[in-house]
């Protein structure tokens, strides 16, 4: 069966950044399993996937229009330390949520000031040009279900979040909440801890989770953990 739209997709790849470096493997754990036709992943990748079938391998180029986008100097802001409430040892590599004029989008902490942190709402890996080494292990027809919910509901996922999609601009405000997803976001109003990877700074109050993630903005801040939303390198874009 050949991958056409409405085609649920299993797959291993190995992510390589512009520099050759390795940045993520499916090889070593679960495959990734995504809807085709439904913007689960960067549409470079995708493309690329159209019409094959299982037991292909293949290598595939792919420059930063149709992955991640291009790098925007405006969505790397300053933002006070003051903002992140409660949350202690705020280092480079976290990663947070930040409420935008866009809406919600992950930012990462590259560079803490005295009071200041630097954050970087970019895709760690914008401006890139990407190379996949995949397999297809396997290919069927999606549930009724899983197109009417535009996922695949079993298999693994895309793993460094990449669920991600590009806009450009974007603002940090205050507050800071962590979590333990990778991802955040900024905006406004109290801090709280949690354990996923990842954030969300928006504004007002403090406690502590335990997820990885986080959001940053003007009251709180949040970290994200890192998974199909955020920053990973699978290339899933929801």
């Amino acid at each position: 069966m050949k991958i056409t739209e409405k085609c649920a997709v299993s797959i291993h790849y190995r992510l390589s950044d512009a520099k050759g470096q390795l940045v993520e493997s499916s090889f070593e754990g679960e495959p990734m399993l995504y809807l085709h036709g439904a913007e689960n992943m960067i549409p470079g990748l995708e493309a690329a996937l159209e019409g094959k079938e299982q037991g292909n391998v293949l290598d595939v180029t792919v420059d930063a229009e149709q992955g991640y986008g291009a790098y925007h100097d405006g969505l790397r802001q300053e933002v006070p330390l003051s903002a992140f409430g409660d949350i202690e040892d705020i280092v480079p590599g976290m990663r947070f949520i930040a409420e935008t004029e866009m809406g919600q989008r992950p930012v990462q902490v590259t560079e803490v000031k005295d009071d200041v942190v630097i954050v970087d709402g970019n895709h760690p890996l914008a401006g890139q040009t990407l190379s996949f080494n995949v397999e297809v292990l396997e290919v069927r027809t999606a549930t009724e279900e899983e197109i009417a919910h535009g996922h695949i509901h079993a298999g693994g996922s895309c793993g460094g979040g990449a669920h991600e999609h590009s806009h450009a601009g974007g603002s940090c405000s205050g507050g800071a909440h962590e979590h333990s997803h990778e991802g955040g976001c900024c905006g406004g109003g109290g801090a709280h801890e949690h354990s996923h990877e990842g954030g969300c700074c928006g504004g007002g109050g403090a406690h502590e989770h335990s997820h990885e993630g986080g959001c940053c903005s003007d009251d709180e801040a949040k970290e994200v953990k890192e998974g199909c939303d955020g920053n990973g390198g699978c290339g899933c874009r929801h």
